[in-house]
This record gives C-alpha cells, sequence and structure tokens, in this order.
C-alpha cells in the first residue's frame, strides 16, 4: 500500500515537474540560478523538515499519522502550479510541497523498517522504491500525451495531475495499516542528544551520502540539458521517462541483490554509472548522447537510492530509526541546497559542460571515500578473527 502511495503521488509531481523548469524558464522568465536556489532550497526544506519528523514519529509511536499529514499537505499544494501567475506562486507551492514531502517520507521509511524481516529489508525498500519510480515514469509519459492532445497547454497538464494526488491520499486513508506493537512501545523524551547514540557506520554511511549529493544535483537540469540540445518543447518529459524506467526496472532488482551479497558492492557500481552520466551529459552534443546520459543516470538511482535507505535501516538503533532517517535527509538535503544553486551558477556563468564535469569529480570522490570505508570495514573483520 506505501508503494501504490508513493506511485499515485509521483504520478502527480512528475506530471508538473517533468514541465516545470520549462514552465518557470521560458513562461514566467526564471534564469537557471534561480532554478538551483528554488530547487535546492525546496529539497533543504524537505529534509530539515525531516529531521525533526523522524525524531517525532519515534517519540509519538506513530508513524501512520505523520506520513498521512505530509501527503495530505503535497495533494493540497498541486491546484496552486496551474493558477501560478509569478515565480513566487510557484516557490510558495513548491516550498510547501516539500515541506509535506519532508513530514511524511523518514515516518515512512521508519514504519518500512518497522514491517520488513531483517532479511528482506533491502527488497522492501527497493519494492516502494520501484512503485515509486513506476509512477515517476507514467506521470512524464502522460505529460507528454497531454501536451501533444492540449497544443502544449502546460496549465491543463497541471490540472490533470491533481487528480491522482487525491487517489493518493486516499489509499494512505484508507489503505495503510500501522504494526499495533508500535503504538504498544512507551514514549520517551525527544531529545537532540539522541543523535550521538548513533553507531560510527550510521555517520560514515552518511558522510559518504554527503559527498555523493554534490555530483547529483537537482533533475531539473536533465531537462534543461535536453533543452539545450533540441529537444521538442512537448517531448521535454521524455527525460524523465526514460530515467525513471531504468531506475524503476533497477531498484528492487538491486535491493535484492544487496539483502545477499551486501550494500556497498552495488553501491560502487551506482556511483560509477553516476560518473559516466555526468561525462556524457558534460561532452554529448546531441539529444541521443544526452538520453544515454538520462540513461545512465536512472541506473545510478536505482542502485543507490533504496541502498542508501537500507543502509540506514541497517546501522541505526531500532528505537532511534526515525531519527536516524531524519538526521540522514537533513544531511542530504543541505547537500542538495548547495549542489543546486552551484549548478544553477556553473551554468549560467559557464554553461552545462562545467556544471556536469564538476559533477563527475564529486561522484568520483564519493566512490574513492565508499571504497576505502569498504577496505577499512574488510581489514577489521579479518583482524577480529
Amino acid at each position: 500500500m506505501l508503494g501504490f502511495v508513493s506511485m499515485f503521488m509521483d504520478i502527480s509531481s512528475e506530471m508538473i515537474h517533468a514541465l516545470l523548469p520549462v514552465f518557470l524558464v521560458t513562461t514566467l522568465g526564471a534564469s537557471a540560478l534561480t532554478l538551483g536556489l528554488i530547487e535546492g532550497i525546496a529539497e533543504a526544506i524537505a529534509n530539515v523538515t525531516k529531521l525533526f519528523s523522524g525524531g517525532l514519529s519515534d517519540w509519538l509511536g506513530r508513524r501512520k499519522l505523520l506520513t498521512t499529514v505530509g501527503y495530505g499537505l503535497a495533494a493540497l499544494t498541486k491546484p496552486v502550479f496551474p493558477l501560478a501567475a509569478t515565480i513566487g506562486w510557484v516557490v510558495a507551492a513548491r516550498f510547501i510541497d516539500r515541506i509535506g514531502k519532508g513530514v511524511r517520507d523518514a515516518p515512512r521509511d521508519a514504519l518500512i523498517a518497522d514491517i520488513a524481516p531483517p532479511d528482506l529489508r533491502g527488497a522492501s525498500f527497493g519494492l516502494r522504491q520501484s512503485l515509486d519510480t513506476v509512477g515517476a515514469v507514467v506521470g512524464p509519459l502522460a505529460a507528454i500525451a497531454l501536451m501533444a492532445l492540449s497544443s502544449d497547454n502546460i496549465r491543463l497538464v497541471f490540472w490533470i495531475a491533481v487528480v491522482p494526488a487525491l487517489a493518493s491520499l486516499g489509499i494512505m486513508i484508507f489503505g495503510v495499516r500501522e504494526p499495533p506493537q508500535h503504538h504498544a512501545e512507551g514514549k520517551e523524551r525527544l531529545r537532540l542528544s539522541d543523535a550521538g547514540l548513533m553507531p560510527v557506520a550510521f555517520w560514515m554511511a552518511t558522510g559518504i551520502a554527503i559527498i555523493f549529493t554534490f555530483a547529483r544535483f537537482s533533475e531539473a537540469f536533465l531537462i534543461l540539458r535536453a533543452q539545450h540540445t533540441g529537444l521538442p518543447l512537448a517531448f521535454v518529459p521524455s527525460v524523465m521517462v526514460v530515467m525513471n524506467i531504468v531506475y524503476a526496472g533497477s531498484a528492487y532488482p538491486a535491493g535484492v541483490l544487496s539483502d545477499r551479497i551486501g550494500r556497498t558492492g552495488l553501491l560502487s557500481m551506482g556511483i560509477a554509472c553516476l560518473i559516466s552520466a555526468d561525462l556524457i551529459l558534460a561532452f554529448g552534443t546531441t539529444v541521443a548522447s544526452v538520453m544515454l546520459g538520462v540513461l545512465f543516470w536512472g541506473l545510478h538511482m536505482g542502485l543507490t537510492q533504496g541502498l542508501f535507505a537500507s543502509l540506514v535501516a541497517d546501522t541505526a538503533p531500532a528505537r532511534l530509526r526515525g531519527t536516524g532517517f531524519g538526521i540522514f535527509s537533513f544531511a542530504q538535503g543541505i547537500a542538495m541546497l548547495v549542489a543546486s544553486v552551484v549548478a544553477g551558477g556553473l551554468w549560467d556563468g559557464y554553461g552545462p559542460k562545467l556544471t556536469f564535469a564538476a559533477g563527475s569529480c564529486f561522484a568520483a570522490i564519493a566512490l574513492i571515500t565508499l571504497l576505502l570505508w569498504r577496505w577499512r570495514i574488510g581489514k577489521n573483520a579479518v583482524g577480529s578473527m
């Protein structure tokens, strides 16, 4: 049910987000730097909110309540996009939508960790991620069809996107059941000092994710890159379709495989795919080359996003899982803010080539850090035998 909730909300969100960068730049007159600021701050707001919502879900013992509130906020913002007359309207809607995401994501991921057996944790996160990404495929496809049928009427597409958002909220309210044992747990005082109880392995995973996030700035820049190489406006959402088909097809198998062979090897492969994607997008000059880069971008998402969530579930103490997901998401949000702002500045000042080349450098640093951590773990394991 949580997977279907994510799927329908992503159909709605991606119908909007697949066209929003072009809408902002061409209709409302925003610059690439403005786009980077909006996307970066929006994601930072989401992830700062996760820091508190995760800990609050641990304290309340009620993950579903916060998850429902978060999806409800996201659904309520959807009608604002077609009504937007200025950049300010879009910014307000985007920020409230991201607050909703921040409220829901950490409690939802903690709820999955509560439900899933430890030996199926990777598969469970991968399954939800795959269903979420199916929505991210259907949404842009729907946007393409509706743009063709409506003679590129972006606002009409935004209005129709309201429907799946309401469906998502309905499934969340009536279809999701929280484990009764979670309600029975005693409430402890909510403390910032709980962060100090997280083990070293948790902080290492978080540190690697921060470096990694510097390399994977907002997907809005993929859309701008495709338009920059001459992709017609009506087919701009195909960028998200290509990315998310690969993402959806790889996330669940990656999760299942990580339960059997471990997380770090697959994470290394995912970061290597991001390096390839950034280099192709930096130096490619045709629509075909951009789509190849987008394909690698989708593969890196499938090989990393669910696995990072699994690492948090593996390393955070069970009673503080919500707090762990909140801290992790907060750190990623700050990194995403910096990455998107820097990407927007580089794009405006030097063009897409340097923007994506810089991303490949950060991805390489993240890969080296992960391999050193893996080597250190292996060395300690041998030393303890």
